[in-house]
């Protein structure tokens, strides 16, 4: 099962800029989550930061009692093993084949042999549909099958915990949909905590168990998908709606001049057409095994819904409960 990840008080800046503070959230063992929020937010600063990469100010990130931002540097190194990051572009050495861009990791890391190698590379390769390209090189091959093999890279070491920055970025609808479908279906032959970095709306509806939101150098909110999803906050929604009422510009923010102009003029009000109905999540492609995260979460749900807003209590009743109303 994947680890679950302790974020606590992290803050970070560069310069005088300050980037996002005081983020405090936990990433449920073995569960899907996502992180989203406007470009220029910090998103990828934030994966960065979880995996020790950059150095927050401020805070602790906790993996099986490592802290990535204040322990030891031997210690740090030891437990970003059990991490494993896709990145934007799949970051891909061009003269290297795909075979050799996913074997990477696993010959710079172990003492396994060629034959060991190859027999992970191939079924991580397989596992994301690239069976038959391991000898392509990164140009030869469209943007999305780089993504891919950046997963399968990803995957060779079993981590435990992987982080997504923006997988879908570059990719049309279809792909980004077949994208999804294969992050559930990792989830549900790995079991591993994810946490994918995106402002797609595909993936934030039908992808993750939990969500969360960055803007204004703070975190907005984290929880259960079916809390943002049917949230009333202004930038939650004009963010899920692709409206251009509410707080976010085309820069991140809109000065207080505009929004107070926006709020007389009744612009800012969630209207019916921002509210969105909460789809059912995507399910593991037949043949695979079930979500173990599915049954972990349903437990730890219940135990929030008297706290939840109606909206939200509603969504999970008719997206996670049996036709009985009542919890197995």
């Amino acid at each position: 099962m994947g680890t679950e990840v302790i974020i606590e008080g992290l803050t970070k800046s560069f310069g005088k800029q300050n980037i996002w503070e005081d983020v405090t959230l936990t990433l449920p063992a073995g569960e899907v989550s996502v992180m989203l929020g406007p470009s220029g937010t910090g998103k990828t600063v934030f994966l960065k930061s979880l995996v020790g990469l950059l150095r927050p100010e401020r805070g602790r990130v906790l993996v099986d009692g490592v802290d990535m931002v204040n322990s030891p540097v031997k210690d740090v190194f030891e437990a970003r093993k059990k991490f494993g990051l896709m990145f934007q572009d799949g970051a891909l050495f061009g003269s290297m084949t795909l075979f050799d861009n996913i074997a990477f990791p696993l010959r710079e890391h172990t003492k396994k042999k060629e034959s060991e190698i190859r027999t992970i590379v191939m079924e991580r390769m397989e596992m994301v549909g690239l069976g038959n390209a391991d000898r392509k090189l990164p140009g030869e091959i469209s943007g999305g099958m780089r993504k891919r093999a950046g997963l399968a890279r990803a995957l060779v070491l079993d981590p435990e915990i992987i982080l997504c920055d923006e997988p879908d970025s570059g990719l049309d609808p279809v792909r980004t949909s077949y994208l999804s479908q294969l992050l559930i279906d990792l989830n549900a032959q790995i079991d591993a905590t994810m946490l994918i970095v995106t402002h797609n709306l595909e993936i934030a509806n039908t992808v993750p168990d939990n969500m969360g939101m960055l803007f204004r150098r703070r975190l907005v909110t984290f929880g259960p998908r079916e809390l943002l999803l049917t949230s009333t906050e202004p930038v939650v929604a004009q963010f899920l709606s692709g409206s251009r009422a509410g707080p976010i510009g085309m820069a991140e923010e809109k000065d207080a001049a505009t929004i107070a102009m926006e709020t007389r003029n009744g612009l800012t009000a969630i209207r019916p057409e921002q509210m969105r109905t909460v789809v059912p999540q995507l399910e593991p492609t037949p043949g695979l095994p079930p979500r173990m995260a599915v049954l972990r979460r349903k437990k730890r749900v219940m135990g929030m819904l008297n706290q939840m807003p109606d909206a939200a209590r509603r969504a999970v009743e008719e997206n996670l409960l049996p036709s009985g109303g009542q919890w197995q």
